[in-house]
Parts: structure tokens; sequence; C-alpha cells
């Protein structure tokens, strides 16, 4: 895939179709894979890489490119492809400046569980057949893909791309696992359980804000919590409180706009699943107003933008059973 996602950039960078490209460069470490733009063919040949470990989602870095000259070239995985659609739809990414080439993909590795399982410093990953081969400093050795997979990639959504120019590799199906389990266990649990749970989590946030800056959902220039007069400015909690109204004020932010594209959770530092409190309102929105999948397409209104007589009333809360 690496060869011939290379061979069309170029080709569109020659033709003048396309002024850049947007992908991915190896960093320091193999796992450690950064967002990249690549301005000619050299550059290309020299740092373009694709594997297992190119998680990040590109989608939010289109918004800086509508202020470049000329198009941009993006890959996107499937699940990135409802987060660019979402941002066309809020206006904040101009579709015309972008080139879009949707890639066919059955899952990004967590180097995390790779280690887990006994591999200590990855400096590589390939595919071979359905399992992930390894390969460290002394050796390579095959490792079940149901093993090193991401936890929002064995609960993809979909493997098919909602937007795209054009397709590379065979699309594939959704993930083997439901998307909603965990936050069903947390339901099922007492209120008390549910608070112990969630202080436990959040008393590790360090406010580093890397959650907030790689989500595509928090677009905004400039936010509220960067602003020294708000009284929430400061880059660490300063208490508990604290702490739940950064995570609580950002989960309903972004409530029926969030894609459920999981970087929150794989770029938290202290690996906090912040992907479970933006999946309860998913959850929630899908059980009051109706099924609604946000960035499934640009023209459709959201839930909680919309109205309709059908709406649930204030106090269905209570009518469900909340413990």
């Amino acid at each position: 895939m690496q060869e011939a996602m290379k061979a069309r950039a170029k080709e569109l960078l020659q033709s003048g179709e396309v002024s850049r490209v947007l992908g991915w460069r190896r960093g320091e470490f193999a796992y450690d894979v950064t967002p990249a733009f690549f301005e000619d063919e050299a550059a290309l040949e020299a740092d373009f890489v694709y594997d297992a470990f190119c998680g990040a989602n590109l989608s939010k870095y289109l918004i800086r490119t509508g202020r470049m000259e000329g198009r941009t070239l993006v890959f996107l995985k499937p699940c990135d492809t409802y987060s660019y659609n979402q941002l066309v739809k809020e206006h904040r990414v101009q579709p015309e400046k972008v080139y879009v080439i949707a890639l066919a993909c059955n899952g990004m590795a967590d180097v995390e569980k790779i280690r887990a399982a006994g591999f200590d410093g990855p400096v590589g990953i390939t595919e071979q057949g359905d399992d992930f081969v390894v390969q460290t400093l002394y050796d390579a050795a095959p490792l079940p893909r149901e093993k090193a997979l991401a936890e929002r990639c064995l609960t993809c959504k979909s493997r098919l791309p909602v937007a795209g120019d054009e397709t590379l590799g065979q699309p594939q199906g959704a993930g083997p696992l439901d998307r909603f389990a965990g936050v069903e266990a947390l339901e099922n649990s007492t209120a008390e359980e549910r608070y112990e749970f969630w202080r436990g989590e959040l008393s590790r946030c360090i406010r580093c804000n890397a959650c907030r800056n790689v989500c595509p959902a928090c677009s905004c220039e400039q936010c509220v919590f960067d602003n020294k007069k708000s009284g929430v400015a400061n880059t660490a909690p300063a208490d508990p409180f604290e702490e739940n109204l950064f995570h609580i004020i950002r989960a309903f932010h972004v409530a029926g706009r969030c894609t459920d594209c999981g970087e929150c959770s794989r770029v938290c530092p202290q690996h906090i699943p912040l992907h479970l409190l933006n999946r309860k309102f998913i959850k929630d929105i899908n059980e009051l107003y109706g099924p609604y999948q946000a960035g499934a397409d640009t023209e459709s209104r959201a839930p909680l933008t919309n109205f309709t007589e059908q709406d649930c009333e204030p106090g269905i809360v209570h009518e469900r059973g909340v413990k």
C-alpha cells in the first residue's frame, strides 16, 4: 500500500493537480509516526511512511490548508473520512481545496498492546495475512491481529469510507466488537460505582490538552480554556472539580458532532478512556432521537441542532430509569 500511495501522490504532484501531500512521517521510533506535509517528490521518497502505526487522523490539519495556495492531497482512513465530512459540514474545511484519497483499512496497531504481548522496543511492523509481523532489534515474529489492534479499531463502526475522490485498496467491513459494550457496562453499574470509576480515571489528567488539540470536533481557533480570564486556563487541574469540568464540558461541546474517531484516547499520555464519555452521548442520541452518525454525510443536520415534533421531552431521562 505504501508504494502505491507514494506513486499516486507523485503523479498528482507532477500534474499540478495538487500542491502538497498530507500524510505520515516516521518519528524517532517506528511506532512514533507523525502527520506531515510533503511539498515535492524527493520529500515523499525520503520520509513518507504508511503502516499499521499510522493511526493519526489527518482531517483536522485540513483546516490549516484552507489558507494555503493550491489543493492538498490527503490520505484518509475510513474513520477519518467521517471527521472530514463533519468538518466540511461545519464549513471548517473547503472541499474544493482538498483531494481525498480514501484508504482501505483493516485496523491500526496499538504499541502498548504490542509491548504487553512481549515485544519490547518494536522497530517496525508489517502485515502478513490476518496477522502482524513485529520487528524488534533482535528478530521478527508474528502477532495475531486481535492482540495488537487498537480498541477503536476492534470496535470500528465501519471500515468503508464515506468520502473520497478515489480509493486505494479493498474496503473492509466493521470491527468485530460492539463499540457500546463499555458504555453499557458503566450504565449497568450504580451511580456510586460510576462516580468512583470516573474520579479514578480523571484524577490522572495532567491537562496537557492533547485530547482537545487532536480532536477534529474541537476546531475553534481560540479555546475558552486558553483564555486566562476564564478561570480555568491553567495547564494542570487545581482540584477534582476542575478535572471534571474540563472533560465533561468538552464532551458536551462535541456531542452530536463527535464521529467516534478515538483520537482523544489514542493520544492521552495517561491512557484515560475518554472515548467512553463521547460514546455515552452518541448512544443516548441514538436512543432518544433515532440512529445518527456524525460525518456520514455533509448535508444532514444533527439531532441537537435540529427540531422535530417527535423530539424527546426534557424529562425523558427520568422515564428511562437512569440509576
